[in-house]
């Protein structure tokens, strides 16, 4: 249950880290209203705050989050962005998710 527990908040921060930064890109480079981002800080001051719920500050927890971002970035160019992933993306997410379990599974002396 811990692990379903922690896996959830990895994507509840990657979502607003990325929604903290997808509205200013709209803004900026879509021409849409400057008031998006009043959310986006708002997003960002989230990914911070749900960064301090993870079970610990360390280099480990940091790349299982950067793994778990890694995919849903991806996922949400195919949900929001409507980009059709390729093959490579997906490679990518499986390599990236393989590295993340070396690195959360290895040895800890």
């Amino acid at each position: 249950m811990a692990l379903l527990k922690t896996f959830a908040l990895f994507v509840l921060t990657a979502l607003a880290e990325i929604v903290g930064c997808y509205l200013p890109y709209l803004w900026l480079r879509q021409g849409q209203s400057a008031w998006l981002l009043l959310p986006a800080a708002f997003s960002l001051a989230a990914f911070a705050w749900l960064l301090t719920l993870h079970p610990t500050a360390s280099g480990r927890v940091y790349a299982a989050y950067g793994g778990i971002y890694i995919g849903v970035a991806i996922v949400w160019l195919m949900l929001v962005d409507k980009v059709k992933p390729s093959a490579t993306d997906w490679i990518g997410i499986v390599l990236c998710l393989a590295g993340m379990a070396v690195i959360m599974g290895g040895s800890r002396s």
